[in-house]
């Protein structure tokens, strides 16, 4: 199974090329993917290759719409995701399960699976600092009591975003 996630990372490093910026963020979350995968229910072939594609929509957003919103990610991810996992010989099954992910990665709710969980948490670990004003942390403990899906999850964010030197 690593060699195959190997292929996977290797072929996201070439999609995004010079973008260094993509590539650490795809990483970061595949990284928390895999400390909440410790304690979380998942399919370690399903999350890590949702986790090293996640956001392989972007460049075509961009592209296309001059935006990278999470809708348009959610659009052109996908149909690059099964291309992707389609030419390193993925089972249909795991392929069809990584782009629902990623058609929904933005859109809570529209796909319920723990595989999903474990992803929409990871990335929102790493995203969770750019997206909000986190000093409060009242606020911030709230927040992540409702954004985050798993245990582990909210954990984690709270180690790293809660001020313990208050």
């Amino acid at each position: 199974m690593l060699e195959r996630l190997s292929s996977v990372e290797a072929a996201m490093r070439d999609y995004f090329g010079a973008d260094q910026r993509r590539i650490d963020h795809a990483l970061g979350v595949t990284g928390f993917a895999e400390q909440i995968l410790k304690h979380e229910k998942g399919d370690r072939l399903v999350v890590i290759a949702a986790a090293l594609l996640h956001d392989i929509g972007i460049r075509e957003a961009e592209r296309k719409y001059g935006s990278s919103s999470g809708d348009l990610q959610e659009r052109e991810g996908p149909p690059v995701a099964r291309e992707i996992l389609t030419g390193l010989a993925f089972d249909v099954a795991v392929i069809d399960e990584v782009c629902a992910i990623i058609a929904s990665h933005h859109s809570p709710g529209e796909v319920d699976t723990d595989n999903f969980r474990v992803i929409w948490d990871a990335d929102w670990l790493v995203n969770l600092g750019d997206e909000f004003d986190l000093k409060d942390d009242r606020k911030t403990f709230e927040m992540i009591r409702k954004i985050f899906q798993t245990t582990t999850g909210m954990s984690i964010a709270e180690q790293i975003y809660l001020q313990k030197d208050k």
